[in-house]
């Protein structure tokens, strides 16, 4: 009797066990989009979090951790067309297609309609090697470049092979001009002041059926810029801007002049006086490792949210 017991509390405890690991998946999976949707997809600086090397105080704690911040990356979803796009081919280009493609279906990894660049820095292009036969071997995937762009993947290795194996199928697309993707959907990339060592650095305006968002992840300085950053703010709904670096001195070996992006800081002065409507709109993104932004609970990330702006996180979705 004793022993019928014991095996029906077995039972009993396995179960309940099997039940809690079906919900662990279930909960674990991405919940589908009804609408035309953005949907963050990392926030790091182009090598990532922790970076190659780091041993500091920045990266010491962040080795261990199970779901490394991927590089900055957004995604647009269609979810009546079953189509996505991808804005930046980053390092972790292969979890964020697959992380993307799970909006609309979740059990399958749908490679997307279109991938947009901004420049040739690492982080912003490279992922476009796991498009190639060594990987994916992928078919004709549009890749919406600015002319520079164009002529330097054309024309340099290994990119070029993705061009002539048909792997990815180059569109040139043209300062302030307008791609329609769709009935409801249109793009236009604008050219900013950044290093430009091998191309062009653009942002990109992406606008929906009832909203708008404004993409700029890497420019040098604000006041680089002919046009006024205020005034773009006021015409969109979302703006993702660089907030590379916290404040100067961050990298203490670096002279920052050469790597110059708008600090935070000064983002948190030269935006000031806008209304808490515009400032509400700004969510910063494109964090440095050293960037405090990056750690819960700091100091910085509440300062940010008392001054009435955001941080982009990974798995934020936005209508558009």
């Amino acid at each position: 009797m004793f022993n019928k017991i014991v095996f029906s509390l077995l039972l009993l405890s396995l179960a309940s066990c099997d039940k809690k690991i079906n919900n662990v998946e279930k909960s674990s999976k991405t919940k589908t989009v009804s609408q035309t949707s953005l949907v963050i997809l990392g926030t790091a600086q182009d090598a990532g979090y922790p970076q190659i090397g780091c041993t500091k105080s920045c990266c010491v704690d962040k080795w261990d951790d199970v779901n490394p911040t991927q590089v900055t990356s957004i995604g647009v979803i269609e979810p009546k067309e079953k189509k996505t796009y991808l804005f930046e081919a980053t390092p972790d280009i292969k979890f964020q297609i697959k992380k993307l493609s799970s909006y609309i279906d979740n059990n399958s990894i749908q490679l997307p309609n279109g991938i947009f660049l901004t420049h040739a820095h690492i982080g912003h292009y490279t992922g476009l090697m796991q498009l190639g036969r060594e990987a994916i071997n992928a078919k004709n995937i549009p890749v919406f470049t600015m002319p520079k762009m164009f002529q330097y993947l054309s024309s340099n290795g290994p990119w070029n092979q993705l061009v002539e194996l048909g792997n990815i199928d180059l569109k040139t697309i043209t300062n302030n001009t307008e791609v329609s993707i769709s009935s409801h959907l249109k793009i236009t990339p604008f050219i900013v002041p950044h290093r430009g060592e091998y191309t062009e650095t653009v942002g990109y305006k992406i606008q929906g059926s009832n909203k708008t968002a404004l993409f700029i992840p890497d420019i040098d300085k604000w006041e680089k810029w002919q046009i006024s950053i205020e005034d773009e703010i006021k015409k969109v709904d979302y703006a993702f801007l660089d907030a590379t670096f916290y404040k100067n001195g961050e990298i203490a070996n670096r002279d920052m002049s050469e790597i110059p992006h708008p600090f935070v800081e000064e983002s948190f002065k030269r935006f000031e006086n806008m209304t808490i409507k515009d400032k509400s709109k700004i969510y910063f993104i494109h964090f440095n490792h050293t960037n405090p932004l990056l750690k819960n609970n700091s100091m910085a990330k509440n300062e940010v949210i008392n001054l009435g702006f955001n941080i982009a996180k990974e798995g934020l979705i936005f209508d558009l």
